[in-house]
Formats: C-alpha cells, sequence, structure tokens
C-alpha cells in the first residue's frame, strides 16, 4: 500500500478537488426536517422514515436519498449541463417524496434549524458516532449534536473554473457572496421553542464548531486556492481513523492528531486522504466542483431561488462582475449575516445588487422561467430589507414545544 506525502496531497488537491473545466454545470442538494402531522414535536423514527421512502421507490429525476444523523432527509440531484433542467428534475423529485410522505402524515419542513424538538441521534453507521465523539472531546458537544441531527440546508454545487485564473475569480467570488447568501436566506431564529437572537442559527451553529475544520478556508489576495485547501486539510484535526479491510480493527474517534502529523507518521493512504476531506465543513468546499454549503433550509416553494441566484452570479460573466463589485464590502461579515441578516443595512444593499444581476442574467442562461420565482421571493423578503426568518411566529411554535 502506497503511504501518502505532503507531496501527494498537493497533487490529489491540484488534480481532483480543483479539477478544472468549462463552468455551466449546476447540482443541488436539499435537506428536510420531517415532520409527522399528528405529533408535530415528536422525533420521526428514522427506520419508519426509510420504511415509507424505500416503499415509494425510486425518485423520477434521479436524485439520491440519504438521511441525516437526526433522521433529515436529504435529496441530492445529479448534476446538470443546465439550470432549468435541474429545477425540473429535483422539483419532480421533491414533489414525488412529498406525496409518498403525506400518505403516512409525514412531511417535510424547510428550516436551517429545528425550531421545537431538540436534537436525537439516530445514526446507526460508525462514523457519525465517531463524528459525535469528536466534538465531545474538542469541546463542542451541544453544537456538535445540534449540527447533525437539527440542521438543513441547500447546498449549490457549481464548477470550479475553465482554468486556474477563472477558478481563483470564482472562489474568491462564492467567499464574497457567502455571508450575502447567509443573510438573504436566513430561515432559523428559534431552537428548542426559543429564540437564539440570531437570524441563521444554523449558521452560528458551525461558527461555534471545531473553527479548523468548518470557517472558511483562509485565502489571503493572491494565494492558490488549491494550496491554501491542502494547508488546511493538513492542519485540520483527524475526526477519525476506519478499519483497514481484513484486519479486524475498530472505527477509531477523535485520534488526537493532524492530518500533517498523521501523515508524519507514515500511515494514511489515499483513501484516507480522501476520507478525511470529506470530515472538513467549510461553507465553500471544493470537491471538484464548488460546494455552496451556507444555506439554511426554506420553504418549499422557494428552495429553488438559492440554487438559482447562485449558479447565475457565479456562471454569467457580467452577474459576476456585478455581484463582484457589490460583494466587496461585506465580504467577510459572516457573523453579521447570521445575526442581523437583511437588517444590516451594508448586506441589504448587497443583496439587493445580487438579485437585480441574478434576474438580468436568468434569460441569458436559459432559465428565464425560474426568473419570477427570484422576482417573487425579492419583492416578498430582499426589497424589504427582510428574511424568511422575520416569519417564523414564535407563539405559534412554544405551543408546539414538547
Amino acid at each position: 500500500m502506497h503511504r501518502l506525502t505532503i507531496d501527494d496531497v498537493y497533487e490529489h488537491i491540484h488534480g481532483v478537488c480543483f479539477k478544472n473545466g468549462p463552468p455551466g454545470t449546476v447540482g443541488a442538494e436539499t435537506e428536510w426536517l420531517v415532520v409527522d402531522r399528528n405529533a408535530p414535536g415528536a422525533h420521526v423514527a428514522i427506520g419508519r422514515l426509510r420504511t415509507v421512502v424505500e416503499r415509494a421507490g425510486p425518485p423520477p429525476g434521479g436524485s439520491a436519498i440519504t438521511f441525516e444523523p437526526g433522521g433529515q432527509l436529504e435529496l441530492s440531484s445529479a448534476p446538470f449541463g443546465d439550470l432549468a433542467a435541474l429545477h425540473r428534475a429535483l422539483s419532480a423529485d421533491i414533489e414525488y417524496i412529498r406525496a409518498g410522505l403525506a400518505e403516512h402524515a409525514l412531511e417535510l419542513a424547510g428550516q436551517g434549524v429545528d425550531p421545537v424538538r431538540a436534537p436525537c441521534f439516530q445514526a446507526d453507521h460508525p462514523r457519525y458516532g465517531c463524528m459525535r465523539d469528536y466534538f465531545v472531546v474538542g469541546g463542542f458537544a451541544d453544537a456538535g449534536l445540534t449540527m447533525m441531527c437539527s440542521t438543513a440546508s441547500v447546498q449549490v454545487c457549481l464548477d470550479i473554473g475553465a482554468d486556474p485564473a477563472d477558478a481563483l475569480a470564482r472562489w474568491r467570488l462564492a467567499h464574497a457572496l457567502g455571508p450575502v447568501l447567509v443573510a438573504a436566506f436566513a430561515n432559523s431564529p428559534l431552537r428548542a421553542g426559543r429564540r437564539t437572537g440570531l437570524r441563521s442559527t444554523r449558521q452560528g451553529i458551525w461558527n461555534a464548531l471545531d473553527p479548523a475544520r468548518t470557517l472558511p478556508v483562509p485565502s489571503g489576495d493572491g494565494a492558490d486556492p488549491a494550496d491554501a485547501w491542502a494547508r488546511y486539510a493538513l492542519d485540520a484535526q483527524v475526526m477519525l481513523v476506519r478499519p483497514r479491510p481484513g484486519t479486524g480493527e475498530c472505527w477509531t474517534g477523535a485520534p488526537g492528531m493532524t492530518f500533517r502529523e498523521w501523515l508524519a507518521k507514515g500511515e494514511p493512504d489515499l483513501d484516507d486522504l480522501v476520507y478525511h476531506l470529506s470530515t472538513l465543513f467549510p461553507p465553500v468546499r471544493p470537491r471538484g466542483w464548488l460546494e455552496l454549503r451556507m444555506i439554511d433550509a426554506l420553504p418549499v416553494r422557494y428552495w429553488p431561488v438559492p440554487v438559482a441566484v447562485a449558479a447565475a452570479l457565479l456562471d454569467d460573466p457580467r452577474a459576476a462582475d456585478a455581484a463582484a463589485e457589490a460583494t466587496a464590502p461585506v465580504a467577510g461579515r459572516w457573523a453579521e449575516a447570521a445575526r442581523d441578516a437583511l437588517a444590516d443595512p451594508a448586506l441589504a444593499r448587497a443583496a439587493r445588487a445580487c438579485f437585480t444581476a441574478a434576474l438580468e442574467a436568468l434569460p441569458r442562461m436559459g432559465a428565464a422561467g425560474l426568473a419570477p420565482l427570484v422576482a417573487e421571493y425579492a419583492d416578498r423578503y430582499v426589497d424589504r430589507g427582510r428574511c424568511p426568518a422575520d416569519d417564523l411566529d414564535h407563539a405559534h411554535l412554544l405551543e408546539a414545544a414538547p
């Protein structure tokens, strides 16, 4: 078995995580809390949920269905060559699953954090047990368990870029745009029936977790993003060590070393590196594409909006220029975005400019059919300095709390 070197790490990240190619491919992952209409304050057992989904059969648009440790349901689209095709396929799959769940009094709830129910760990895969142990050992037990079991998001997947210069520009724009996306789509002001003081409690939870694996990748002016990601990965703590096939070893959580330190021991191989990268959760994660992870789950009607806005702003050159100018003053305002959302005047200005640019770009991208929904969202929220978090009825949720 080939033992990895630091050069191997850099080579893999440059060649795989930052593989260049013509932009245009788009994908999305939608996570949902699942609620029983007859007992909205109770947890839905993950075994029951799996059975219902399996009986419904594969969704027609080809989305993959997985389950998070607290029983959240995730629908991950296939990659599509255009935004309109993605929207049609994933919309069909979401509606298909909703119909199957409805026959058993179950509903998908689009919220960034469960507003009523406490975290309930239901995972049976050793990965998640090790993850839970890692956060406990690191002093992040509460935030870690909540993140694993009580949060949901909309994740947008876009190409890295056509060449290294394009990849650098897209990397910088995705990071500058991140706080605006947090603010414009903030939808998690409550936890356990109480206001948290944040409009995106989900983003606040990520901010409170292990900073070496959840904060943005440090990227100074002119820094090669692939080199920055390699350093980030090398300096992050190893979350777990998997047993090697045929050895009888057990899964080990929180082994107490960085990947760089593990590398110095001559033990990890390429599969270990790939797995380690899957346990790092910055808001923009490079996986051969850019995975934007900072958007709260939204009501079913509005999940396509952040996908359309992010794709338009990164893939349409004119919109990208406008977004780069609009987001420059608010780049790095992650904490303000989570707390204040569009009540922050600077974030509100940037969001309005970004939505205007996205609306102009969608017809150029062959996605004019999405423009009315994006415009509706802008009129209801962005143009008024509001976000979905401002809609939630605190008193009603308190009544539902167990």
